[in-house]
């Protein structure tokens, strides 16, 4: 199984610089894809969740299209192939 993950560039510079990762997940939820690319970018893992493991607040996560915050938050399905986009909020006025 293979999915592409997709960063901005203020969350690439903690990936080594690359914006899209392609990783192989060891199951087909997205806890298990955090867990297999923060194995390999720790610190990147540590933008993305809390010290609980959820997602941060301020953290939007897309698979396919779909905000997980309303398809099954880390239990959502990562399907093989799939592409996930994982973008910091942004705020101000």
């Amino acid at each position: 199984m293979r999915v592409e993950v997709v960063l901005p560039g203020v969350l690439a510079d903690l990936a080594g610089g690359t914006r899209h990762l392609e990783v192989a997940p060891s199951g087909g939820t997205l806890a298990d894809l955090l867990d297999t690319l923060a194995a390999v970018h720790p610190r990147l893992a540590r933008r993305i969740r809390d010290e609980a493991g959820a997602l941060r607040r301020f953290v939007n996560v897309y698979v396919d299209g779909d905000d997980v915050r309303f398809t099954g938050g880390l239990a959502a399905a990562v399907p093989d192939g799939a592409v996930v986009q994982v973008l910091p909020s942004v705020a101000g006025g």
